[in-house]
């Protein structure tokens, strides 16, 4: 994936439980296999218990990932460490999920085609044909999924076979208005994000901008997170907020809103692409 001059980088993620020797341990397995260190973050969650570290670097010698996922089984017994190599120029292919509010969609694919964003889009699904036009301009595969109560299963069980179908890794809910079952959740842990309104728990269910306007809110926001077969209460991972007043209409609260969701779930699909993201039991860790 490198140029013929300059290396490739690798990107090595772990948790373990929190322990003496497992940052000199890893720094030395790098350096015996000579790779250069080029980004390192840590972060000990006195919570839990558990040790997280993020480093970046670069193989001088030319050895593959293979060989150092192999070879550090060693240092992972040692520490009981559960560690993932990744090479940072393979984009995450993502499957991009849809209804009727636009917003989401039309920055995640702006972003992706100027490469603001490491992914690869690999089609779009939604329940409504709304955005078919949209998907097709940008070069991009959209499937209409329709779905009932009667239907929900069948209709998941094709999003399912879809993002088989094309290697997806990430499934990026840009506003799809609807509720992934418990098994869907469970299939797809640590690997479904989501964006929300963040009036959540004050205005829950339709029109959650108009009700805040209505109470004199003065901050709209935005959350990413991870989702879980708990309604909006997975791992969060970002948040955004939006300072409002008196003098703005609902639909200024409404415009603000959108902005601040679009800003929030690309930030929150590049991080995970970049895999500075980890979880901690219900909390993320997210290296800058």
């Amino acid at each position: 994936m490198a140029s013929d001059t300059q290396p490739p980088t690798y990107i090595l993620v772990l948790s373990c439980p929190d322990q003496i020797g497992v940052v000199a341990d890893v720094a030395n397995f790098l350096v015996q296999h000579q790779c250069n260190i080029t980004e390192s973050g840590q972060f000990s969650d006195p919570d839990n218990g558990l040790f997280f570290l993020r480093n970046a670097f670069r193989p001088m010698s030319g050895v593959d990932l293979q060989t150092l996922r192999r070879n550090f089984e060693v240092v992972a017994a040692r520490h009981a460490i559960k560690a993932q190599f990744f090479d940072a120029a393979v984009k995450v292919k993502s499957l991009v999920l849809v209804s009727k509010l636009g917003h989401c969609l039309n920055d995640l694919i702006f972003r992706n085609a100027t490469g603001a964003l490491p992914i690869e889009i690999v089609g779009v699904i939604s329940n409504h044909p709304d955005f078919e036009q949209l998907t097709r301009s940008a070069g991009l595969a959209f499937d209409y999924l329709p779905v009932t109560a009667e239907t929900k299963a069948k209709q998941e069980a094709q999003i399912q076979k879809i993002a088989e179908a094309r290697g997806a890794e990430l499934i990026v809910l840009a506003r799809y208005m609807q509720v992934l079952s418990g098994d869907f959740c469970g299939k797809w842990s640590g690997r479904i994000i989501n964006i929300h309104h963040s009036f959540l728990p004050s205005f829950k269910g339709a029109q959650p901008y108009q009700r805040a306007h209505a109470r004199g809110v003065k901050l709209v926001g935005a959350t990413a997170h991870y989702v879980t077969d708990d309604l909006d209460e997975g791992p969060i991972i970002e948040q955004g907020v939006h300072r409002v007043q008196h003098s703005m209409t609902a639909a200024d609260f409404v415009a603000g809103g959108r902005d601040v969701e679009a800003v929030v779930l690309a930030r929150a699909v590049k991080w995970h692409a970049e895999r500075r993201i980890l979880l901690s039991g219900l909390r993320t860790v997210v290296f800058p």
